[in-house]
């Protein structure tokens, strides 16, 4: 077929495919930053590091009051996600998150050690509002790696995790808002009176910006530890499992490289192993930022679904990544647009934008 002839479709797959094989160079990107990586005083003969998705800063703040205090870097951003995990005004993750297509609060989580590769994970967890501290115990106290649903939660009765009905008023009101008005055929009528502007805000803001929290630390001693905890899509089917609990998908780390996470779509993370991708990238050289859009365009490429793609044939949902490297360095980057992470060092974290200090990341695409 000539070039006259192809298709848009095939000449968009052709260009990402081009530049993929020419590296995660900032020239073959619509949209990157140049020059030497951020970095700060951090690693082996450093301070910590911490970088954390949008709205992990309370978690960066607590991970790196953990290793003030000699505390490993595991230890740090578990018990860092710990405080959005049991926050119920957090409507994305643990106690308060939002529920499956039933009604029920089902949550996810990995951690990644990277001195030893040892993780552990668990899926469909229910009733237990802290799901990273019983995979953090799968790791620790089983031969396995992860745990889903009825075993998940014998598991952590077993060891000591009292259960709680984890769907708060506010969860169950905009699940019901959601069954309500999900179709006119079915048997459920919403109220006379319009929908709550209120929780339909909150839905959009949460959607538009968190969904899940990763976390990842570098500790002092070199010793890198990783962790995403999430209560996955909104009214997802029952017994979905999304990448946040599958090591290589949502998160990755090893001490000789560094670690990465993500947030957004973990079917596109699932198909692309992308948090692997990007660790393996940065061992070979790049830059955790060139490392996280190379990811990124990977999931472009392969994207070729109909329905998964917007009018320009680019992928039309929403993906971002987080990584740090064993020297300091770190990055981030999104599919579309330009974004926000958390870092932070000895000195606190850093950035500054609308007085909540996060740092910016790039995007594959320009917004639509």
């Amino acid at each position: 077929m000539s070039d006259a002839a192809a298709s848009p479709s095939s000449s968009r797959r052709t260009f990402l495919k081009q530049a993929a094989l020419a590296g995660a160079g900032a020239a073959a990107l619509p949209q990157a930053a140049s020059g030497e990586p951020p970095s700060f005083d951090a690693g082996s003969d450093g301070g910590p590091l911490v970088v954390a998705s949008d709205n992990g800063a309370p978690a960066a703040e607590r991970a790196l009051a953990v290793m003030a205090d000699a505390g490993e870097a595991l230890d740090a951003v578990i018990q860092g996600v710990n405080i959005v995990e049991r926050d119920p005004d957090d409507i994305t993750v643990g106690y308060g998150g939002i529920p499956n297509a039933e009604g029920t609060v089902q949550l996810e989580a990995g951690v990644v050690e990277g001195k030893t590769h040892r993780a552990g994970a668990v899926a469909v967890l229910e009733d237990i509002p802290v799901p990273s501290q019983v995979a953090r115990l799968v790791m620790e106290r089983t031969d396995h790696v992860r745990l889903v649903g009825t075993g998940a939660k014998e598991f952590a009765k077993m060891h000591g995790f009292e259960t709680q009905d984890l769907l708060t008023e506010q969860a169950r009101r905009i699940w019901v808002e959601w069954k309500e008005n999900l179709s006119q055929e079915d048997n459920y009528l919403p109220p006379d009176s319009l929908k709550d502007p209120a929780l339909g805000e909150k839905v959009r803001e949460v959607q538009r910006h968190y969904g899940t929290i990763h976390c990842s630390a570098l500790a002092p001693n070199g010793n890198i530890g990783a962790v995403t905890t999430t209560s996955g899509l909104f009214y997802k089917i029952p017994g979905r499992v999304a990448d946040t609990s599958v090591v290589g998908a949502g998160l990755y780390a090893d001490n000789d490289v560094g670690a990465a996470g993500s947030t957004g779509r973990g079917e596109a993370n699932l198909k692309n192993l992308s948090s692997y991708l990007i660790v393996e990238r940065m061992r070979d050289g790049d830059t955790p930022e060139e490392a996280c859009l190379f990811a990124c365009r990977r999931i472009a490429e392969n994207t070729q679904v109909p329905r998964l793609l917007n009018a320009q044939d680019e992928p039309n949902f929403g993906v971002r990544f987080y990584a740090l490297r064993k020297d300091g360095a770190f990055g981030g980057a999104q599919m579309r647009g330009t974004g926000q992470m958390i870092v932070g060092d000895a000195d606190g974290v850093r950035g500054d934008a609308d007085g909540v200090r996060r740092v910016e990341i790039p995007g594959l695409f320009d917004d639509e």
